[in-house]
């Protein structure tokens, strides 16, 4: 979820805009805040089971979330390896790369246009 503080003039917080984001094709969430979160955190941490853990989600909803979201897109996501002597690992695909971090981008241009929208229009009222 997206959410900008915009201050008062004693420098204080005033409001919060909240607003989420995800992308629908033919009616079916396709991608969003979720997704893009634990893709992230796959990158960071190299393991599913971490990502899902850090944000108190079983392993298998967090596969089943990167399954869905494969059929989706129409291309895979994740690079795993299991087992093994030095242990298993989860990695993005060089696509799931590109999109996280484009739609990463993507967030931070909607938050600072949705911070340019509320100071236009809504300054003085709220």
């Amino acid at each position: 979820m997206l959410e900008v503080g915009h201050l008062g003039t004693a420098g204080e917080q005033m409001s919060i805009i909240k607003a989420k984001i995800w992308i629908e094709e033919k009616g079916v969430k396709i991608y969003g805040d979720g997704p893009w979160d634990i893709l992230a955190r796959v990158e960071r941490t190299g393991s599913l089971r971490q990502a899902a853990t850090e944000i108190n989600m079983s392993y298998s909803q967090a596969w089943r979330l990167i399954k869905t979201i494969e059929k989706n897109l129409g291309y895979p996501l994740l690079e795993k390896q299991t087992g093994g002597a030095g242990g298993g690992y989860s990695k993005l695909t060089s696509r799931a790369k590109a999109l996280t971090n484009a739609y990463g981008q993507f967030r931070e241009e909607a938050e600072l246009s949705l911070e340019r929208l509320f100071k236009t229009h809504l300054t003085g009222f709220l």
